[in-house]
């Protein structure tokens, strides 16, 4: 098996005078849609390997957002609303951005000749289907509710008014004075005043009730049970003995990251984001579906969302004793469609037989090191070095590239006053990464930076020095492909059950390339026999980090490490190329679709383009566009993608 290089300063693979024609007649098709049909919302060049389009550029603008935000469905309107600029000053802009060869990405496992394609020209062309531990691919494909006697009747969704509603929620959330609220029992009867009660109860967590006479009338009087604990713990009385205490459903998406829909759905059911679960995060660009588990929330009051969310469904409820913990996952099962592709049959055969079975190297992906022109991986080797005026100066200071303008108008103000409370006035939205930082410096002041840090959630501060380890692990992994291509040879990690041991001369003929392991640094792992070890070593000395000594004196930040394949060979790969002549149409059916009974579109035997839809199976942590990449032999990053070509734009 032969390894390749990747030309790290070419953007562009030479191409033939065919590639070139038939790219020209695909940059005329989409010049002379977009004129006729607009842009259309769902697409993006997140990820193009090919001639990004005028629309999908400027979609593809509305999408960049640095990784350290993490901000709430309500911000997006006001976040979309500041960016402005053409196409081209974007691609401008992302020339600040970084390459697949700035974070160690540089090698192939395959010798094919490469071709180009367009990776998520709508969202529906990426599919994530999640795989259980016990080896079950995730499907929507019942909405039915189980039936138990203990659920309320459905007029317990419709007997509140909407004022009662907006009330009932502000005296839950304590968003007023008020300690408690009088709901009027309109044509009163026992059976209504019964309905209502239960409303209250079922909609509102936290919240007991009472009939009362009030000057002849009935009146339902809601008032807080156990002070402010009751909202995040619901009330275990209400909750049926016989029934399992987590409601089980799958979750299908659209166009929305796990965490943004768990915020929605909490947001509608009026409780916290903290009572789901979940076995791991979904893609934001992409249609996916996972299972959920949510305590003592029942299926019946989940399914009546249905009917008031866009671009999510719930079904195949269940009740079980148990949540679920990340990553419990055995992986994720992918459907993908890429558009406009210009490989021959021979080409797309010799790609596809490849990833098949030799697979592709296990790099971490872009996504892992942000957008912007401060890379994660340096403020997280800032913090494992201890320097925390360049940890607080690489998230506040102006930076090249394409941001948000309000974060652009913070940064400058930062920059010109280092004043806390002047550059959080710019901040609109107050949850990002820099706006959290810059209460802390407010509330423990600049001389101590380590504990404003600390405000910024746990998980947000981990994924700086855990893209650092990636950064480093990435690097290694090109030098080891370099020095000693697909084979496995003495020296080299490999993994008895959990624990890591070296591949002696005398084994070396009972391993392949697919039982190689590397180490993300740390104080508990160790390291490759080989030239590879020295590497680590090196590059680490030259960050100013000791690799034996990966402790950290916050011990958040201290680095056990971990042991992660090379090489991955995906399960059930599949394929095939069809033929289409409209962009807008979708080239396989969802759930969703099967469940409305949507056919799927008749395509032409001879259409103007062509594309490739595969699927294959990974395992946790590893990253689909990693594998495409390896069919496609072209850079992933957005900077790339940008950069191919925007001449014709103009």
């Amino acid at each position: 098996m032969e390894t390749v290089g990747m030309n790290s300063v070419s953007l562009k693979r030479p191409r033939s005078e065919d590639d070139v024609a038939n790219a020209d007649e695909i940059k005329r098709q989409k010049i002379s849609e977009k004129s006729e049909t607009g842009n259309d919302s769902g697409q993006s060049v997140e990820t193009v390997m090919g001639q990004p389009d005028k629309s999908l550029l400027e979609d593809m603008k509305n999408e960049i957002i640095p990784n350290e935000e993490s901000e709430e469905q309500e911000d997006e309107e006001l976040e979309d609303s500041d960016e402005d600029g053409d196409p081209e000053s974007f691609a401008d802009m992302m020339k600040h951005g970084l390459t697949e060869s700035d974070v160690g990405i540089t090698k192939f496992v395959s010798s094919h000749k490469g071709f180009s394609g367009i990776l998520k020209e709508r969202y529906s062309d990426f599919v994530v289907h999640e795989i259980g531990k016990d080896g079950r691919v995730s499907h929507l494909d019942d909405f039915s509710v189980p039936v138990d006697d203990e659920d309320p009747s459905e007029e317990t969704f419709t007997v509140l008014s909407d004022e009662d509603k907006q009330r009932l929620e502000e005296l839950q959330l304590f968003k007023n004075k008020e300690t408690s609220v009088a709901i009027e029992v309109i044509e009163d009867t026992k059976e209504k005043r019964t309905v209502i009660h239960q409303a209250v109860k079922s909609l509102f967590p936290g919240l007991e009730t009472k009939t009362e006479d009030r000057d002849g009338k009935k009146y339902i009087i809601a008032y807080h049970a156990a002070g402010k604990k009751a909202l995040a713990n619901p009330r275990k009385h209400s909750w049926p003995k016989s029934r399992g205490s987590y409601c089980h459903f799958v979750l299908y998406k659209e166009n929305k990251d796990t965490m943004d829909a768990i915020n929605v759905l909490s947001k509608f059911l009026r409780v916290k984001p903290n009572i789901f679960s979940y076995m791991g995060t979904k893609d934001k660009r992409a249609i996916t579906v996972q299972e959920i588990a949510v305590l003592r929330i029942t299926a019946q009051r989940l399914a009546h969302l249905n009917k008031c969310l866009m671009n999510f469904k719930l079904g195949n409820f269940s009740y079980k004793n148990h949540p679920l913990k990340l990553g419990e996952l055995q992986g994720n099962h992918f459907t993908v469609v890429l558009r406009n592709i210009t490989g021959t049959d021979d080409q797309i055969e010799q790609a596809m037989q490849s990833l098949r079975e030799i697979g592709f190297i296990n790099y971490y992906g872009m996504q892992r090191f942000g957008t912007t022109a401060v890379p994660t991986y340096q403020i997280g080797r800032a913090i494992l070095q201890n320097n925390w005026n360049e940890v607080m100066d690489l998230i506040l200071k102006p930076r090249p590239g394409a941001e948000k303008g309000y974060l652009v108008k913070c940064r400058e103000e930062w920059a010109k006053t280092k004043d806390p409370a002047a550059a959080l006035k710019k901040l609109p939205v107050k949850r990002c990464v820099e706006g959290q930082l810059l209460r802390g410096l407010l509330k423990y002041g600049m001389k101590n930076i380590i504990s404003a840090f600390g405000i910024i959630p746990r998980n947000n501060r981990l994924m700086y020095i855990h893209s650092y380890q990636s950064y480093v692990w990435n690097n290694m992994v090109s030098k080891r492909i370099e020095e000693y291509g697909l084979r496995a040879v003495p020296g080299d990690l490999t993994l008895k059950g959990a624990t890591a041991v070296h591949i002696e001369e005398g084994d070396v003929d009972n391993y392949t390339i697919h039982d190689v392991v590397m180490p993300l640094p740390g104080f508990d792992v160790i390291y490759p026999k080989h030239k590879i070890g020295e590497a680590y070593k090196e590059m680490l000395v030259a960050d100013n980090l000791d690799i034996n000594n990966m402790r950290h004196k916050i011990r958040d930040y201290s680095l056990s490490g971990a042991y992660r394949k090379i090489i991955i060979r995906p399960q059930n790969v599949s394929w095939e190329v069809v033929a289409y002549d409209d962009p807008r149409i979708p080239l396989f059916t969802t759930d969703l679709d099967k469940l409305e009974g949507k056919p799927l579109p008749v395509l032409p035997t001879d259409g103007k383009f062509r594309a490739l839809k595969m699927e294959f199976s990974l395992p946790p942590s590893t990253y689909a566009t990693m594998a495409i990449r390896e069919v496609l032999k072209m850079d992933t990053s957005i900077k790339n993608q940008t950069q191919l070509n925007t001449t014709w734009l103009r």
